[in-house]
């Protein structure tokens, strides 16, 4: 499913492209990763690997227990 580094990704990875460039994957808005999985599909490799699970936390609402932890790093 998901390991650790995969989530404390989600906290420092920035988004590389688009309407939301620069900002951490957590933090991208629902709505975007919806779209964006409806469009094309998410990118090939780790980061459409992390937007995935960034869109299936925030799905189950467990975004507001990573987000916090960007702070820490």
């Amino acid at each position: 499913m998901f390991n650790k580094e995969q989530i404390l990704k989600l906290t420092l990875m920035k988004m590389p492209f688009g309407k939301y460039a620069g900002r951490v994957l957590i933090d991208l808005p629902e709505e975007y990763l919806l779209w964006f999985e409806r469009k094309d599909g998410f990118p090939k490799g780790e980061l459409g690997e992390l937007m995935a699970l960034c869109l299936a936390m925030k799905i189950e609402g467990l975004d507001e227990v990573i987000r916090p932890l960007k702070y820490k790093i």
